[in-house]
Parts: C-alpha cells; sequence; structure tokens
C-alpha cells in the first residue's frame, strides 16, 4: 500500500494546489519513482490511498496498467491517519504486505526486507537506515538480533540514543490490523508502534545502507535533485526530458541562448528562460517563466510562477514569494 492521502503541508506554498503524490522529481510526480521502485521487485497488486486533490492523482495513475500493475484507490473523504488508512482496506491484506509513503525515494533492498521479516517470523518490520544527523527523523533503537527496544522522535543534536532512523517502508503480517481499531484516526509511528512494543510482539528493524529520502521537506526535496543530477541515486525523468552536466531540460522548454543555467538544476517542461536570465542550482516546477535578467538561486519556483524581468529569487523564497511579482 502506498499512502499518498496527506497535505504535505511541509512544502507550503508549492503543494497548496498541488498534491504530495504529484510534486516533481525530476520533472516527473514523485509517485512515479515510488511505483517504479515496488515493481522492480515484483509487486503488481497495489492500493493506493487518496484525499487531497484526489482526481488529478487518480487521473495521473489510472488503472496502473502503465507500471504493468493493478492499482486500487482508497478515496479518504476524511484523512484516518496512516494506520487508519491500512485497516480500511483490511480485507485486502491476508498474507505479508509493504507499506510505503509516496514521498520516499529510495533504493533499499525491498526483497531482502521481506526475507528478514519471514526468517524472523516478525509480526511488523521497519527498514531502517543510519543517518549521521537524525535531528528531523524518527530514531529507532534495536538490540544485536534487530528487535526494537525504543523509538526517540527527532532527537536534539548530540542527545541521540542511536543513528537508526525510521524510513517509512515497513513489512506487516495481516496480526497487525488486529492492533488498530476500526473508523479511528489511528497512526503507525505514535500508536500502533508503542502498542506493539507494549504487547511484546515480534517487533523488529532491518538496517540497509541503500538511498533513502523523503522528499516532503524542502531541504529534502532538493537534495534529492541534487542527488539524482550528480549521479548518486539513478531516477527515471520525465519523458522527452534532456540532462547533461548536472542540468536536466524538461519537453518544450526554451533557455535563451544568452540565459545561464548553473546545475545542478531541473527544469520543467514548458518552461520559458529569457535572455539573459540566470538559474542557479534551482528548481523551475512546469509552465513556469524567468523573465529576462532575472536570477534564481538555491530556490523551488512552483507551477505557471512568473519571475519578472531583473527580479532576483534566493533559497527560501517559494511560489508564493515569486507570484508576487507577478504570476
Amino acid at each position: 500500500m502506498v499512502l499518498a492521502g496527506g497535505l504535505s503541508t511541509r512544502l507550503y506554498p508549492l503543494t497548496l494546489k498541488l498534491p504530495k503524490p504529484l510534486v516533481p522529481v525530476l520533472d516527473r510526480p514523485v509517485v512515479a519513482h515510488v511505483l517504479d521502485y515496488v515493481r522492480r521487485v515484483g509487486v503488481d497488486d497495489i492500493a493506493i490511498n487518496i484525499h487531497y486533490f484526489s482526481d488529478a492523482v487518480r487521473g495521473f495513475i489510472g488503472d496502473g496498467s502503465a507500471w504493468n500493475a493493478r492499482v486500487t484507490y482508497l478515496h479518504e473523504t476524511e484523512l484516518m491517519g496512516s494506520a487508519g488508512a491500512v485497516k480500511q482496506l483490511a480485507a485486502r491484506f491476508t498474507e505479508t504486505f509493504v507499506v510505503i509513503g509516496c514521498d520516499d525515494v529510495t533504493t533499499l533492498d525491498l526483497q531482502a526486507a521481506v526475507e528478514f521479516h519471514r526468517a524472523r517470523r516478525a509480526m511488523a518490520t521497519i527498514v531502517l537506515t543510519r543517518a549521521d544527523d537524525v535531528s528531523q527523523y524518527g530514531v529507532v533503537v534495536t538490540d544485536e538480533d534487530g528487535r526494537i527496544r525504543s523509538f526517540q522522535e527527532k532527537p536534539a543534536p548530540g542527545t541521540e540514543l542511536s543513528k537508526l532512523v525510521n524510513t517509512g517502508v515497513y513489512i506487516f503480517e495481516p496480526g497487525v490490523l488486529e492492533h488498530i481499531p476500526a473508523n479511528t484516526f489511528y497512526d503507525f509511528g505514535k500508536q500502533v508502534f508503542p502498542h506493539l512494543l507494549r504487547s511484546q510482539e515480534r517487533f523488529f528493524g532491518m538496517v540497509q545502507d541503500a538511498y533513502w529520502c523523503d522528499i516532503g521537506t524542502p531541504s529534502e526535496y532538493r537534495r534529492v535533485h541534487r542527488d539524482a543530477l550528480e549521479g548518486r541515486v539513478k531516477l527515471t525523468p520525465s519523458e522527452g526530458a534532456v540532462a547533461r552536466d548536472g542540468v536536466l531540460i524538461g519537453r518544450d522548454t526554451s533557455v535563451a541562448a544568452d540565459a545561464t543555467v548553473i546545475g545542478p538544476s531541473c527544469i520543467g517542461h514548458g518552461v520559458i528562460v529569457e535572455a539573459g536570465a540566470t538559474v542557479d542550482r534551482s528548481i523551475i516546477w512546469s509552465g513556469a517563466r524567468i523573465r529576462a535578467g532575472a536570477r534564481v538561486t538555491d530556490a523551488v519556483i512552483g507551477n505557471g510562477v512568473v519571475v519578472e524581468p531583473g527580479a532576483s529569487i534566493r533559497g527560501g523564497e517559494h511560489a508564493a514569494a515569486s507570484a508576487a511579482r507577478g504570476a
């Protein structure tokens, strides 16, 4: 199951009119990369919960045939939390199943994680990875054989009990559903996992040294682009895009001969970069226009935004700031 119902408030104002699954990574909706990932390991039966701009998400993914998969939807008129969403589809999960967020860009070995889970006869397994700075993550403490002993949420630097972080990739047995009440807002991290510990269920964490990025914050969203454009992770860009020297240019995009684009930068489809403009280490979403002499540095510019002639947009300013100059 792909969890795709959230509002992505951490990326506001960019996502005020765009659902999280459709946030572009290399000019392609992030959910497309997630579906690529699960298909590579052989998963072809996928459920997705949708809520915010649900028609747009359904319109992009369709029935899953573009990925040679069967995709079904849970349309939540009221969000019920990560675990609450899964509970609503309990009848679907009659054997070992996987839950992943639609904003998880990763190369984690999912098949190895499932084998680890089964070898330990686990009720639940969290795939973990190591991070130098864990202050923005959920930290997990395990014993030597991987059994989870405790959690620590976003610890201040120097207070962390572990360098292992929760990737949001979970393997479950159907029995985990018995720990989730029906028709109740319920969250895996805040409610289900502490309950599994209290109940002394077989609950494990598998550590993998693989690429993982949750694109749900501006800094991580920009990091995944740097990593992809500089070759640290391989992702499929949008159809018709051209990537070279750390710069991706989408289809039907016009960059003036005397404009400057400095990588790593991603310029989406249908963008116009006018004469004398500079795009420096930035991400420009589709349909935007960077007018003559404007400069965009370390920033993300939203769909259809116009950066006025001579304007300067610097990191921390997103769509709302640039739109104020005339979208």
